[in-house]
């Protein structure tokens, strides 16, 4: 079994949120239009919610992706 605590996984779990959080500056995207976009796609979060969740990286490879498709983000590059 694979712990949270894991080196491994925090290290992904970083470059999930820098990722993500990368992606939210570049577009100009704060918390609080993230909510409305993600909203628009039916999924509810709230401003407060996804500064935690995205502060933590502990969140979902459906998040993040809900999150990109929500921004608008066709590609990424991962390095």
């Amino acid at each position: 079994m694979v712990s949270k605590s894991d080196p491994v996984n925090v290290e992904y779990e970083t470059r999930a949120k820098n990722l993500l959080k990368g992606e939210l500056k570049r577009r100009g995207v704060t918390y609080a239009q993230l909510a409305e976009k993600l909203a628009s796609i039916g999924v509810t979060e709230n401003e407060r919610n996804l500064n935690n969740k995205i502060s933590r990286g502990g969140f979902t490879a459906a998040f993040l992706l809900q999150c990109l498709e929500a921004i608008g983000a066709s590609s990424l590059r991962l390095d």
